[in-house]
């Protein structure tokens, strides 16, 4: 058996050979890579807004939620997150990962079903591993294959629908509603992972794509993330009242970990107090993506069945969707290459990202950069 560090440079070769190396690289460019899609992050109310709140204390919350870190202005920030979800109850946690595993884990037994559609996030695949139970896992978006799987007898555990609402590296949308009938049928449970719909869907409030279907009362639970159009960190899981309290007592991630910050809670108030009085982000996202798409389909560049905030553009090799993406930035975008294990082996590909605060000019100069690239 080779020494560990030698086994280690070995297998950085290989990844490196294929084309599957990943290094840390610091932005540069206009930002066509990041999640902000309503540009929350570099908005600079928001940042006013919340150096006063963070002057006002406290300081930190140096303790998990259970011991001395639950402090009035998570509850507070709980209540409006349920409110801004439709839901009667949410809980904060560290990072969208997290409030996956914990959800998946405390809620889903061995003897239970999960029915995952294929491309679900790593957080979800992992979840449900380590949840132990039957995972059925149904090609993308397959109504049918759900169909299929429910229809199988189970007489051994309860049954959960598993699925994200917007997909983050196709940018296409599940039937949610279709989702919630299937559900309702056959008496199982609705699981949404709503991420990177939260802030840009939904005419009232803005919440996701739960909002936009109006599944939110058919979810068992709903999991939406603050690091995306939100533009901070965290996340949290909404859904009924005794959820949460099964959570705070039964996830892991959540009882063993260090509260949220205050810092964090007060920013992600902030940007809820941005996006709900700025509702027309929201449309002026989709219909820059929208443009972005027809640029690019105009000169045959399929974008697959895309639709939101995020356009991905698909290489195949691994080694080509590198180069091409530097080839973009080249030109002044930052834009990403997206690669294996991130996508299935022979779709890598380009995934831009699409913001409020792009320009016009922006989008014809992406489309442009990305079409020269690839000639």
């Amino acid at each position: 058996m080779k020494p560990l560090r030698e086994f280690l440079s070995f297998e950085l070769a290989r990844l490196q050979a294929e084309g599957l190396e990943r290094r840390l690289l610091f932005p540069g460019g206009i930002d066509f890579s990041s999640n902000d899609y309503l540009g929350v992050a570099r908005a600079p109310s928001v940042r006013e807004r919340l150096a006063q709140r963070v002057r006002e204390g406290p300081d930190g919350a140096p303790a998990s939620r259970l011991l001395r870190g639950n402090l009035p202005i998570h509850a507070m920030l709980e209540e409006r997150l349920a409110s801004f979800k439709g839901t009667e109850a949410a809980l904060l946690f560290p990072t969208g990962y997290q409030a996956n595993l914990g959800l998946l884990t405390s809620l889903i037994r061995p003897e239970d079903r999960a029915i995952s559609d294929e491309l679900n996030h790593a957080s979800i695949i992992d979840g449900l591993r380590l949840a132990g139970c039957h995972r059925a896992i149904v090609p993308h978006l397959d109504l049918e294959a759900i169909r299929a799987e429910l229809a199988r007898p189970h007489p051994s555990g309860r049954t959960f629908i598993v699925t994200e609402s917007l997909f983050s590296m196709d940018g296409d949308i599940a039937p949610l509603d279709r989702y919630a009938e299937l559900a309702e049928t056959y008496g199982a449970s609705l699981i949404v992972d709503d991420a990177h719909a939260t802030g840009v869907y939904g005419d009232a409030r803005g919440s996701g794509l739960t909002e936009a279907f109006g599944v939110e009362a058919r979810c068992e639970a709903i999991v939406s993330t603050c690091g995306k159009a939100l533009g901070f960190l965290g996340a949290f899981v909404a859904g009924p009242r005794v959820l949460v309290d099964w959570l705070v007592n039964r996830a892991r991630p959540f009882i063993f970990t260090t509260a949220p910050p205050p810092a964090m809670v007060h920013g992600i108030d902030c940007a809820l107090d941005y996006i709900s009085e700025r509702p027309e982000l929201r449309k002026r996202t989709l219909a820059l993506a929208d443009d972005l798409r027809r640029r690019l389909h105009a000169r045959g560049i399929d974008t697959l069945r895309s639709e939101g905030p995020i356009v991905p553009v698909v290489i195949g090799d691994n080694e080509r969707a590198i180069d091409i993406s530097l080839a973009v930035q080249a030109h002044g975008y930052d834009v990403r290459a997206i690669r294996p294990p991130s996508v299935a082996p022979g779709t890598a590909r380009l995934r831009v990202s699409v913001h409020a605060d792009h320009r016009e000019v922006d989008i014809d100069g992406v489309a442009e950069a990305i079409i020269a690239s690839l000639a």
